[in-house]
């Protein structure tokens, strides 16, 4: 295929993986989760109140692929596979002789990649017999696709949303309302932990810590119901590699493998489902590509933060993690991308920065949002707000090539449009968006569980 005839690469229904890629597989010595109480890693035995049986299997797995159920399939064909676009405008606009590609994972109903995880996750708690699923959203892209999800499965599903994006973007509710979902804004009523909470800090926007504490709080406290997370966790990484897995096919389509593969990062998931397959050929020596994790200046677990030991919630109903940390109860200011709020990283993602395997980098709100615009004028797709985070990686990496005169193949995942978003483009367009940076962190101020023998 000659290179300028190449706009978008697409993969026919037959060529979408029908397994999903875990790279626990590859991965050796990765720590433990433990029990909040005992402090002891964590068992299935332990999960089973929350999680339904395959999620906890795969959760644990050591498998290398896991087939896709044939129900799954049925729904991700209604949406993928999913292009692998050329950015020809924007590498006009910037006068660079570096390859731009992006995976577009913002063409199905949702807006967002957060439907390839719902989908299998409202699947097998169905088949478990579970009637009703909780879960927390911060920007309100998982929590729509949740809702979706269990609609199409016959599920109810009840929504934690946090309270600044709840009141940011009221679409993004009316979104899960349509398919049936109930959505509160976190902190909430509607549990003692929220309760509590509101209690001490009656004007708190809230964050994903304080939501995903409420959604457990209802799970357990009902024997049909269970709690889906979307991100951080193993099983939701491994869902989502189906983006990493299809951009390698179209990859090998058009004869190139990219030097730089990026993605936003918060809890993890998105940056996973399009690295994880890049990071197995790392690993095997099969490529020495460069992936980036692109976090917010406002909550910058992986640049900022400490790798150890922390609880994955505020009410410390969770298992402990060792991941990069704020800490628990780190507050991020209410930037626009919701979905990058979170204190902590995926433990997988956490360990491979750690271990030099990938890089990461920070970016504030009015330089993301900015180059979110300056996409949509060179590609015709208005982003996330979490998205343009990668797009403003990718344009400075395309911008270093520039400089130095060599060419380089790059590659992002769009991880999901902005059109239920509109509010922050409109701030800035209005001159009225802040940046919204952590204030300065004291590593060492952090506040942890104490586990003998386990913090560094």
């Amino acid at each position: 295929m000659k290179e300028e005839l190449i706009r978008k690469v697409q993969l026919t229904d037959k060529e979408m993986p029908t397994a999903w890629y875990n790279i626990q597989a590859d991965l050796k010595d990765l720590p433990p989760y433990l029990n909040p109480q005992t402090l002891k890693p964590v068992t299935a035995e332990e999960l089973a109140p929350i999680f339904p049986p395959e999620i906890i299997k795969q959760e644990m797995s050591k498998e290398r692929y896991i087939d896709i159920p044939d129900e799954v399939q049925d729904i991700y064909h209604t949406y993928r596979p999913s292009n692998l676009h050329r950015a020809y405008g924007l590498e006009r606009m910037l006068g660079t002789p570096a390859k731009i590609f992006y995976k577009y994972e913002g063409n199905n109903a949702t807006g967002s990649h957060k439907l390839n995880s719902a989908v299998p996750q409202a699947y097998y708690n169905k088949a478990a017999g579970i009637k009703r699923l909780t879960t927390e959203t911060g920007a309100g892209q998982w929590g729509s696709a949740l809702s979706m999800a269990c609609c199409h499965f016959g599920l109810e599903c009840q929504v934690y949303m946090v309270k600044v994006s709840y009141n940011q973007k009221p679409m993004r509710r009316t979104f899960m309302q349509t398919f049936g979902a109930g959505v509160a804004a976190s902190p909430s009523n509607l549990t003692q932990f929220g309760r509590d909470y509101l209690a001490q800090n009656p004007d708190s926007n809230g964050n994903l810590g304080i939501a995903i504490s409420e959604a457990v709080e209802d799970a357990v406290s009902r024997s049909d119901t269970n709690y889906a997370l979307g991100s951080v966790l193993n099983h939701v990484a491994m869902h989502q590699t189906i983006i990493g897995l299809e951009t390698q096919k179209q990859f090998e389509k058009i004869d190139m493998y990219p030097d730089i593969v990026i993605a936003c990062a918060g809890g993890g998931s998105n940056f996973s489902g399009i690295a994880f397959p890049f990071v197995r050929d790392k690993l095997q020596g099969k490529a020495d590509t460069r992936i980036i994790a692109a976090e917010s200046a406002a909550c910058p677990s992986l640049t900022k933060g400490v790798y150890a030991y922390d609880y994955s919630d505020v009410g410390h109903m969770c298992p402990i993690t060792k991941m990069y940390t704020l800490g628990a109860n780190f507050m991020p200011s209410g930037v626009h991308a919701g979905g990058l709020r979170y204190h902590g990283m995926n433990p997988i993602v956490s360990k491979l920065y750690h271990d030099g395997v990938i890089e990461a980098a920070a970016y504030s709100q009015l330089d993301t949002l900015k180059a979110g615009m300056a996409f949509a004028q060179a590609e015709g797709i208005i982003p996330a707000p979490e998205s343009t985070h990668a797009i403003k990686c990718a344009m400075d990496e395309a911008l270093k090539a520039k400089e130095e005169g060599v060419s380089k193949t790059i590659v992002f995942c769009l991880s999901g449009n902005g059109y239920f978003d509109m509010y922050a483009y409109e701030a800035l367009l209005a001159g009225s968006l802040k940046d919204s940076n952590a204030p300065e962190i004291d590593k060492n101020k952090i506040s942890l569980p104490k586990i003998a023998g386990l913090q560094e």
